[in-house]
């Protein structure tokens, strides 16, 4: 989905008023409430505040939020966490001006139960926990569905924790909500007025720092409480699936069925959990892999589109280059020596470059292999995506990042445990003063690592994402196993890509998704007999894509191999309708035999809208099966 689109409707801005109070962030460490023996006795008020997204020096927004009585407003609302068989009873007060519907508090949990609170008005509801999960309580004040509050309901939310009976908080367990507040403005270039996203009620660089030590353990509930998913994406370490849910049920997966990822949508109104080790010390981010989600437009500092950089120092940001919204960044100390390899690294030289005009107003971007024909050209700026990286498993590579473009540079190895100097992020992967920088113009990097794992992943940009990862900056990266030959022929990588940027999210016009650079691929060729690895990467921005392969309409069936480069348990390598939607950052590995020759259609593109909402149409390509 693109971003701000199901907000699109009614979020609408309201007037500041005087003398409001300060609403809290909330790190959703202390439990609310008074617990005695198997209830929880809890007193909930709704009330208007102004709430500080960017630290106490940024802009203010008008909203309403949760407080216990006598205590500060907080965002996400108090915490409400007991085991499985005690009784919540909560009172809820609404001092609002205006009526309150409040899900999630009643008999059942998320959307299947609501309250209805008038202005002013006070009610004792109670439920007993029934199941352990991640579950959450919200509140509206527009009628209507509840996708569609206005802006000042939008952090009128609380996370809600079951635990199983006797079991105590995991080591490293916290718990972060997703949240975000919005205007429109039809004037504007972007489609928006101004607007934020916020984890736990901070948006970056104002989000919590997560310190932690290696090889710590983490356990992370993550909940979405807004009107898009959001895939979010780990920097330099796998996590284990452990939990999906909606709000009313949460569906914990057994050990064999836990896989693991870089990248998972959770999506809108859902929850999720996973678990992770940081093996290597530095600096890593946690963050939505929607490039909108980290861009400019989530900065109240961006107002009708246009960013205002004299008002980002008026606060004392410590921004580093150019993300905002929904980023956690984690530094983790070392413990013990840190092991460094000796071997004498491959090099590898990247160059970096764009052409004015490419996408109207917007230059193109492109990445070009050094020692190749287009790199002797400096003129040559080739279409996307960049050339494909072919790596070995445990050998060691220099990567000289040459920036020959005019804006600055850095690249991000998607999916790569490797050190944090070299992961990409300007500004911030590294360690206390060894920090990585962003490539000035001109200017050139070497950075050096060693993919410890085989399997399919991909580069991209770090620095200006909206605009340099939407114009053509990223590439395809594999890693094979030692003595292990690329094939093209059998081994096919398919990049779905979004055709330059999309600059009013809201109306459009929207750009196109691309597979390995064409809106409109050629014919694809297979052969009757032969086994092909499907390797999906999905760089599309702020669009969910749907791919399918079929004859005659119906899905063909293939084997489902791996998920972000890492293999799939058995129980999930399994055989299946070629049929499915992922997100930016995800990559998804098939294996396919045709059986017979024959004429398939391989369909790609966003998912079905009204065509008033202006999405692009799904393209169909002709795979053609011979003998």
């Amino acid at each position: 989905m693109l971003i701000f689109l199901f907000s699109a409707l009614l979020h609408f801005g309201t007037p500041v008023r005087a003398a409001l109070p300060t609403i809290e962030p909330n790190d959703n460490r202390q439990p609310a409430g008074i617990l005695a023996g198997r209830v929880l006795t809890l007193q909930l008020e709704a009330r208007d505040g102004l709430w500080f997204p960017e630290g106490p020096s940024g802009k203010s927004l008008e909203a309403a939020a949760w407080a216990e009585p006598g205590k500060p407003l907080v965002n996400p609302g108090p915490l409400i966490r007991v085991a499985v068989g005690t009784e919540v009873r909560v009172t809820l007060r609404n001092t609002l001006s205006r009526p309150l519907t409040v899900f999630g508090l009643g008999a059942k949990r998320g959307m299947a139960d609501s309250v209805m609170l008038a202005a002013g008005a006070e009610q004792e509801v109670r439920f007993t926990a029934a199941a352990p999960g991640t579950f959450y309580y919200a509140a509206r004040s527009a009628p209507g569905p509840f996708g569609l509050r206005n802006a000042e309901d939008t952090q009128l939310n609380g996370a809600i924790i079951v635990d199983p009976p006797g079991a105590a908080p995991r080591p490293g367990e916290r718990t972060f909500l997703i949240s975000w507040w919005f205007t429109l403005d039809s004037t504007s270039k972007s489609g928006l007025g101004r607007g934020t996203m916020a984890i736990n009620g901070l948006s970056w660089p104002h989000t919590e720092r997560l310190d932690m030590v290696q090889g710590d353990s983490a356990y992370w509930r993550v909940i979405n409480l807004t009107e898009s998913p959001h895939p979010m994406h780990l920097h330099g370490f796998y996590f284990q699936m452990e939990s999906k849910g909606d709000g009313a049920t949460d569906t914990v997966y057994a050990r064999s069925q836990q896989r693991l990822a870089v990248t998972e949508s959770i999506g809108i109104f859902q929850t999720m959990s996973l678990a992770w080790s940081p093996n290597r010390p530095g600096n890593w981010i946690y963050h939505c892999h929607f490039i909108g989600h980290v861009s400019h437009l989530a900065s109240l500092d961006t107002e009708r589109g246009e960013m205002n950089h004299d008002g980002v120092s008026q606060h004392g940001s410590d921004r580093p280059h150019q993300m905002f919204g929904l980023v956690l960044g984690i530094r983790v100390a070392p413990r013990g020596q840190v092991t460094v390899s000796t071997r004498a690294p491959r090099p590898i030289r990247l160059l970096m470059r764009q052409k004015p005009g490419v996408y109207g107003e917007h230059a193109g971007y492109a990445y070009v292999l050094g020692g190749t024909p287009e790199a002797e050209d400096p003129s040559a700026v080739p279409p996307p995506p960049g050339p494909t990286l072919v790596l070995r498993k445990d050998e060691p590579v220099a990567v000289t990042i040459v920036n020959q473009s005019k804006d600055r540079a850095a690249v991000h190895w998607h999916g790569i445990e490797l050190e944090s100097y070299p992961d990409g992020v300007p500004g911030w992967s590294g360690y206390e003063k060894e920090i990585l920088p962003s490539v000035a113009a001109g200017d050139s990097i070497t950075v050096r690592f060693t993919p410890p794992r085989a399997g399919t992943f991909m580069y991209h940009s770090h620095f200006n994402e909206d605009q340099q990862i939407s114009s053509g900056l990223y590439g395809a990266l594999l890693v094979l196993e030692p003595g292990q030959q690329y094939d093209p022929a059998t081994d096919r990588v398919m990049f779905f890509s979004s055709a330059g940027p999309t600059v009013n999210v809201i109306a459009g016009p929207f750009a196109r998704t691309m597979l390995n650079g064409r809106v409109q691929p050629d014919t694809i060729e297979l052969r009757a007999g032969t086994t092909y690895r499907f390797r999906l990467i999905n760089m599309t921005g702020d669009i969910t894509t749907l791919v399918s392969l079929a004859d005659g309409g119906k899905p063909v069936q293939w084997r489902a191999v791996a998920k972000d480069g890492a293999a799939l348990p058995a129980v999930q390598a399994t055989s299946r309708p070629a049929s499915f939607a992922f997100d930016p950052g995800e990559i998804y590995d098939f294996e396919y035999t045709p059986s017979a020759p024959g004429s398939l259609v391989l369909n790609f593109g966003p998912p079905d809208a009204p065509p008033e909402l202006g999405f692009p149409k799904r393209a169909d390509v002709v795979v053609r099966v011979k003998r």
